[in-house]
């Protein structure tokens, strides 16, 4: 295990020097964009995977936490002029209050009725957002930062780095919580709730923890956002496509592993982008929707799942 922890913390220094780096070596700052957008769905996969693919509690509400961080980071930096690391330090515990509250309302219920549960809440935040005049209220709120720093190549290179750093911290939390107690106990909840509950292992303690630790993610992935497209409105920041790909993307990588978030992010991320350019945006919840029929049906644990599958035939 002590090797592993290092060949991962090498792993992600190494990741991180070279998104420093890469301004001083890649010029066209078309790949920064479309790179940004893969790795904040690295973020919003891996903080849904926390709950949804841990604990086994399906959420449709990503797009509340997500839309709730854009909002308060894009209003405190309009308001205040705070900068963009307050503003994801705010997300983060904003996301976990909002997290540690739906999960208190509403994980006394369980599959589909808490599902619908959290979607309630993405139109509840949606419609409050869109009657705020000091949010910018259907008409959005234009989002003008402050000129980057000299070392970060140009604003899009730095928000780029900015989204990899918490990337990098949520992915190495979803690997702690995995090898913990917390992640043996959620892998208790989702085996069988009620014999974990049996067993000793306090199901609601450890569903409020994975509630709040989800949510803070989803909202930390959404504070740099208003600074990658200098405008937010709810209709964009609220998207049914943010928790459609919260889904898809750990079901097409995996969703018992902290790893397969990532890789179905950058697969399913990578290749949004690519139809995006080539054939249309319009396509992508088609195409998301597609592919997580596919996966459900034919791969229901994810790449990671088809790896580890045994041939026909292996003995036991």
């Amino acid at each position: 295990m002590k090797r592993n922890n290092l060949i991962f913390a090498l792993g992600a220094i190494l990741i991180l020097l070279a998104g420093f780096f890469a301004p001083s070596i890649v010029t066209n700052p078309f790949y920064f964009f479309a790179g940004y957008v893969i790795v904040q769905y690295i973020v919003i996969a891996t903080g849904w995977n926390v709950l949804g693919g841990y604990a086994g509690y399906i959420n449709f509400g990503a797009a509340a936490f997500f839309g709730s961080g854009v909002y308060l980071s894009a209003f405190l930096f309009n308001a205040f002029g705070l900068p963009l690391w307050v503003g994801i330090i705010g997300a983060a515990a904003l996301g976990a209050i909002l997290g540690l509250a739906m999960g208190y309302l509403t994980l006394q219920i369980q599959g589909v009725y808490f599902a619908i549960a959290t979607l309630g809440l993405v139109i509840v935040l949606e419609t409050i957002v869109h009657n705020l005049p000091g949010l910018g209220g259907a008409r959005g709120m234009a989002v003008y930062g402050p000129a980057p720093p000299e070392w970060s190549g140009g604003p899009v290179q730095y928000v780029f780095f900015v989204i990899l750093i918490i990337a990098v911290a949520c992915v190495a939390l979803a690997r702690w919580i995995e090898h913990s107690w917390i992640g043996r106990g959620l892998r208790a909840v989702r085996a069988s709730e009620d014999a974990a509950e049996c067993s000793g292992v306090p199901t609601l303690k450890l569903k409020l923890v994975a509630c709040s630790i989800s949510g803070a993610m989803l909202a930390a992935a959404g504070a740099p956002y208003p600074f990658y497209t200098n405008f937010v409105e709810p209709v964009t920041a609220f998207s049914l496509l943010i928790g459609l790909n919260a889904i898809a993307m750990p079901l097409i990588g995996g969703t018992r592993s902290w790893a397969g978030p990532i890789i179905g992010a950058i697969i399913l991320a990578s290749a949004q982008q690519i139809a995006t350019v080539t054939i249309s945006s319009e396509l992508n919840i088609l195409f998301v929707g597609v592919v997580l029929i596919a996966f459900v049906a034919l791969a229901p644990n994810g790449l990671l799942g088809l790896a580890k599958r045994k041939p026909a035939g292996t003995a036991q």
